[in-house]
């Protein structure tokens, strides 16, 4: 089986570890399972998410993990001048790997791509909505409203590309989870026998809808409510990552079921 995983809210909650996850992951690996991590978040590149995941006891090959901001990237083309706004290296890293110019004069910009940034500011969004206004394509890594944090939720990629949006007029591409272009990113490697684990139905639900795989809901994220509506669509709730696991591993499946009592 193809083990698709999250990675905030499941595996861990900023750079809290969620407890259980680094063992549900070393249990994968021993049973042979095939593990695969897709992330709306655009902050690392692969090489920091491995590394990260190394500081936790994971291990994981960077050709195994797609980001929203590698989905980003694949919606633009080499000759695209792109202006940019995105902490960390993640998105920066995937948009310059195809060999594009990021500039910020917003009369010279074919395309405004935005990721999660902690540091925007009102000069971002004036720069960003001006190229819109001017006729520049927009992109969103993902319309998440909320990104998990160990001391609580915070605002989400979804907020930031809302103010952009409002100011453009200008509704944005998504990339990332559950749309088309990080589908295509992970749809080569499914086998016909997946799952997909999230703690996000409206996002890691619907992506395992369209990718056409089991769903795994797990109780450490955003945990949005659900109904047995939920369960009926090839879904297993559990209350983490070890305990889905736990589950397969005594019924060699997944059930459809809600098994966090």
């Amino acid at each position: 089986m193809n083990w698709i995983l999250d990675l905030d809210g499941v595996v861990w909650r900023g750079n809290q570890i969620i407890e259980g996850s680094s063992e549900a992951i070393q249990r994968l690996n021993a049973l042979g399972q095939s593990v695969y991590f897709v992330t709306n978040n655009s902050l690392l590149t692969p090489s920091e998410y491995v590394l990260k995941m190394d500081s936790f006891g994971i291990i994981a090959e960077e050709k195994r993990i797609f980001t929203s901001g590698m989905a980003a990237a694949s919606m633009l083309e080499p000759s695209d001048k792109v202006y940019l706004i995105g902490g960390g290296n993640g998105l920066r890293e995937a948009v310059e790997s195809r060999g594009i110019e990021l500039v910020d004069d917003p009369d010279a910009v074919d395309a405004v791509v935005l990721g999660w940034d902690p540091g925007i500011t009102f000069e971002k969004i004036t720069l960003a909505m001006r190229a819109i206004r001017g006729g520049a394509r927009y992109i969103a890594t993902n319309a998440d409203p909320t990104y998990p944090n160990p001391d609580g939720l915070l605002p989400g990629t979804g907020c930031l590309a809302a103010a952009v949006s409002i100011a453009a007029g200008v509704e944005p591409l998504y990339a990332g989870k559950p749309n088309p272009a990080i589908v295509s990113l992970i749809k080569p490697f499914l086998s016909g026998d997946d799952v997909m684990v999230g703690d996000r139905l409206t996002t890691d639900g619907k992506f395992a809808r369209v990718l056409g795989v089991h769903f795994g809901l797990v109780l450490t994220g955003v945990n949005e409510p659900y109904s047995s509506s939920d369960v009926a669509q090839s879904t297993t709730i559990s209350k983490n990552l070890l305990s889905l696991v736990t589950i397969f591993k005594e019924m060699a499946e997944l059930p459809n079921g809600d098994f966090t009592r």
